[in-house]
């Protein structure tokens, strides 16, 4: 059992925040009913929208003691509004990465929710502590999609949990519950999984990512630079290697969802067509490790084989 601030959490997972209709009401839902933090991914959404996701999960929640969050991209130019919606429905935590918001701990005072940052230096995890965060996410650039540092979680997790006295939870890497036992080793009391989760019956992505997960080999998961500005881990595809080599071009419609853009293709569009299935034209986020996924499970088996980790 985790504590942060007043919400308990039976098992110490949570599921990664994976936006553009990966991490949806379905799967956060079953996640959280299984004991740990079922999370929907807010960016790309409009806040009407969010608020229907965060309406259908709890419409599918067993009881109100489960723990239900949203993730969303600082760097989002709606970013605030989707803070609104999120803490109008009443979600536990709302989670934060790609960029930092020194304001979003005082704006969620006097409210159900929570603001959990995720940060990837000693530095930021010490301001965003000081700052009144009740708990701290550590994600590496083993991690799957958007990164903040070059650095593996493993490097980086012992450093900000020995130094920090609220609870840190380790992401990147983790693909099996050895990976979360070792983890938990480094001084982490939780860990966050985001590529596991994508290869679950319960998540809304098409068949043909799924079966990508299962399929591809040690060193398939590759690095890009993403248009919102920062570098991102792929999986290897005919369009990531059209990023790799400059050869994109930025859509004739944009919708200006990104704070800042490098404008030299939408990402937004791309991982859209990867949720689709689309082989030729998407991008498919991973984490560098998730060559060691082998089979689609449902989320119960999923959970059912890490739990025994968090009851020694």
């Amino acid at each position: 059992m985790l504590k942060i601030g007043n919400t308990e959490i039976e098992v110490p997972i949570f599921q990664g925040g994976m936006a553009i209709g990966v991490s949806m009401a379905n799967l956060a839902a079953a996640v959280s009913n299984e004991g740990g933090v079922g999370v929907i991914a807010g960016t790309g959404l409009s806040k009407l929208e969010l608020k229907k996701q965060i309406a259908e999960a709890k419409a599918k929640l067993k009881d109100t003691k489960k723990v239900l969050g949203v993730n969303i991209m600082f760097a989002a130019s709606n970013f605030m509004k989707l803070v609104d919606g999120a803490i109008e429905s009443g979600v536990d935590f709302i989670i934060f990465g790609a960029g930092f918001s020194r304001d979003i701990f005082e704006y969620v005072k006097g409210t159900k929710t929570q603001a959990i940052p995720i940060v990837s230096s000693l530095k930021l995890a010490k301001i965003a502590e000081k700052l009144g965060a009740p708990a701290v996410i550590v994600e590496g650039g083993n991690a799957g999609g958007h990164l903040g540092t070059e650095l593996d979680s493993w490097d980086i997790v012992p450093e900000i949990a020995e130094n920090l006295s609220i609870p840190v939870i380790g992401a990147g890497g983790v693909i099996n519950p050895e990976d979360a036992e070792k983890m938990l080793s480094l001084g982490a009391v939780g860990v966050q999984m985001g590529s596991r989760f994508v290869a679950s019956v319960e998540c809304e992505v098409s068949q043909v990512f799924k079966n990508m997960y299962t399929k591809i080999k040690e060193g398939d998961v590759i690095k890009i630079m993403s248009s919102a500005g920062l570098p991102a881990n792929t999986i290897i595809s005919p369009y990531a290697k059209k990023v790799i080599d400059e050869a994109t071009e930025f859509p004739k419609n944009c919708f200006a969802c990104l704070k800042k853009c490098t404008k030299k293709f939408c990402v937004n569009e791309r991982l859209v067509m990867a949720h689709n299935g689309n082989l030729e034209e998407g991008i498919f986020f991973a984490g560098r490790d998730a060559w060691k996924i082998n089979e689609i499970l449902s989320v119960k088996d999923i959970m059912d084989n890490f739990k025994k980790i968090f009851k020694k």
